[in-house]
């Protein structure tokens, strides 16, 4: 409770608002931009702000003695990025085993400029059966947040007007870093919700 008060004077301070429909008990969330370490500390306070514990994924390496207790606290799950097959079946299947359980992916994997996004949240969310829901963080506004949810039809090129619809006009900390990738086939048709 004491942490939930003391990330929302954080972000009151900072400048920053949290809005948007909360994720549903059990959801993928995709979080864009993402081109600064300064993206997932906002991103936490506002999860904090929130009383909502997402979990994310994190490259093993960074389970060192001295920084594991902490970055599990947090939600880190540790991932062999060698093995992605892997990777989104252990996901899915913890959200079989619980009941409750959201994760927090950044579709672009990295924080330079990437015209092919990643599709593991994607599969996670298929396989698991829950909802996508659409995350953001917009420094132009100060804003961050939700904006709404699908459900992934199997047709990932189809579903992928959600996300080029709802980030195409979100600005990152580094604007030149964020690229949202075009429509696959080159359409640029308005997502139905």
């Amino acid at each position: 409770m004491v942490l939930k008060y003391f990330a929302r004077i954080v972000l009151k301070i900072a400048g920053w608002k949290i809005e948007g429909p909360l994720p549903s008990s059990k959801s993928v969330v995709v979080m864009a931009p993402h081109t600064s370490n300064l993206d997932f500390f906002i991103g936490w306070l506002g999860y904090t702000s929130m009383g909502i514990k997402s979990h994310f994924l994190i490259k093993k390496e960074a389970f060192k003695w001295y920084t594991s207790g902490i970055i599990k606290a947090m939600g880190g799950i540790p991932v062999d990025r060698k093995n992605s097959t892997n990777v989104v079946l252990q996901v899915a299947e913890e959200f079989h085993k619980r009941e409750s359980f959201i994760i927090t992916i950044t579709p672009e994997g990295t924080r330079r400029p990437n015209k092919n996004w990643k599709r593991g949240f994607y599969h996670i969310a298929q396989s698991a059966g829950v909802p996508v829901m659409l995350g953001f963080l917009d420094y132009n506004e100060k804003k961050g947040g939700f904006g709404y949810s699908f459900t992934p039809s199997g047709n990932y090129e189809a579903d992928y007007h959600h996300l080029y619809d709802f980030y195409k006009s979100k600005t990152a900390r580094h604007p030149e870093k964020f690229v949202v990738p075009e429509i696959p086939g080159g359409g640029h048709k308005t997502a139905n919700l």
